[in-house]
């Protein structure tokens, strides 16, 4: 996973400087554009972080760009900032995804708390993301049959219970099972059911199939 960076889009050189300055000084990495063009001329989704978003921007404005990322599979969350407290504005951003609506001059404290928040948020995501990727992988090597014991281990069923409704020897199924485990690199039932609740959440199998 890559260091986070927090991204400031904002067409006020002022504000972007003032923004940087202050997140530098609590040891963040930063970027910052001119234009919402600029930066989604070169937006990377493997970039953790967060976005810093101006509303009011000549061209594609703050909320546009917020529209344009959210047709994404996953961006960066957002962070919304305006000199126009305009409710309806903050409903809407906030409404599209974004952690929060900050009206300028920002409070500094609510903006590294916000930045905060956005930046754990986008890291979790990244890791329960990795974790799925991982176990699909795992899943993908398990043969017809031994999905078909996994579907009935996660179930709760006994070694002979299985081996009775699949018409297999005990042994056989010991076999499965321990295949299973070592295919999905887990070594306890309770990681097993996780990488599987983790499949089942992200639609790669059936919840009531397996």
């Amino acid at each position: 996973m890559t260091d986070p960076i927090v991204t400031i889009v904002d067409d006020e050189p002022d504000v972007r400087d003032a923004l940087g300055l202050l997140l530098k000084s609590m040891n963040y990495q930063v970027q910052t554009f001119e234009t919402a063009f600029e930066y989604w001329n070169q937006f990377n989704a493997e970039q953790a972080g967060c976005l810093i978003l101006d509303v009011r921007m000549p061209g594609m404005s703050g909320l546009e760009l917020q529209q344009q990322l959210n047709r994404l599979d996953y961006h960066p969350p957002i962070i919304m900032i305006s000199g126009h407290g305009e409710l309806t504005m903050a409903v809407n951003t906030v409404r599209e995804g974004a952690i929060d609506f900050l009206q300028k001059p920002i409070s500094e404290q609510l903006l590294l708390e916000r930045a905060a928040q956005a930046i754990e948020k986008d890291r979790e995501f990244r890791i329960a993301h990795e974790e799925c990727l991982q176990a699909e992988a795992c899943y993908s090597n398990l043969t017809c049959r031994e999905k078909e014991v996994l579907n009935l281990v996660i179930q709760g069923k006994l070694n002979k219970v299985i081996a009775s409704e699949l018409d297999l020897s005990t042994r056989t199924v010991e076999i499965h099972r321990s295949r299973v485990m070592e295919k999905m690199q887990v070594n306890s039932l309770a990681s097993l059911m996780r990488s599987v609740s983790v499949l089942e959440n992200n639609q790669i199998i059936d919840k009531n199939n397996g």
